[in-house]
């Protein structure tokens, strides 16, 4: 994990912490490497449910509600489908936030419509839900770093948007 996505782990443990609320993931591409990130902090199971890494379209219908009309119609590698990865993690967890992550890792994989890099990352509640799409291939690594880094920033940008009060101001 980026000494980057530790600072915003540990910032995400205090926010909260503080509004006693929850988050679960729901995965693709990440392999669950967002989940590993919010359970590297001592203290998450105070507010990390759980996560599903669903790989393939069969377990995002089955595990995340994902409609399979929503696959058809944009593809697996999409802002609906991640999207309705949020809403089904909420559900399946009965969490108050969650994260979805799904796109083109590499390094195969792409097509010219959709190429490797392409990343939609999702994180919402059940009123909203915010999206990014990243479409930069570093190489599979790197793009899973970086989507892990950004799916982080803005869960946590999300949770003080809900809550400007209870802003941490944790220097460390």
């Amino acid at each position: 994990m980026s000494v980057e996505s530790k600072f915003v782990s540990r910032e995400l443990n205090h926010q909260l912490w503080k509004v006693a609320e929850t988050v679960s993931t729901a995965e693709s591409c990440t392999g669950g490497a967002v989940a590993s990130a919010l359970t590297s902090i001592p203290g998450s199971s105070n507010y990390f449910k759980g996560g599903i890494i669903a790989y393939t379209e069969e377990d995002k219908i089955k595990f995340l509600d994902v409609n399979p009309e929503t696959l058809e119609k944009y593809t697996v590698y999409s802002e609906e489908v991640a999207k309705e990865m949020v809403a089904g993690a909420i559900k399946q967890f009965g969490t108050t936030y969650a994260v979805a992550v799904t796109g083109v890792a590499g390094p195969t994989g792409g097509t010219p419509e959709i190429p490797v890099g392409t990343v939609w990352i999702a994180v919402g509640d059940a009123q909203e839900i915010v999206t990014k799409k990243r479409t930069a291939d570093e190489g599979r690594q790197r793009n899973i770093d970086y989507a892990v880094a950004d799916a982080l920033q803005m869960l946590l940008d999300f949770v003080q948007a809900r809550h400007p009060e209870e802003q941490s101001t944790e220097t460390e």
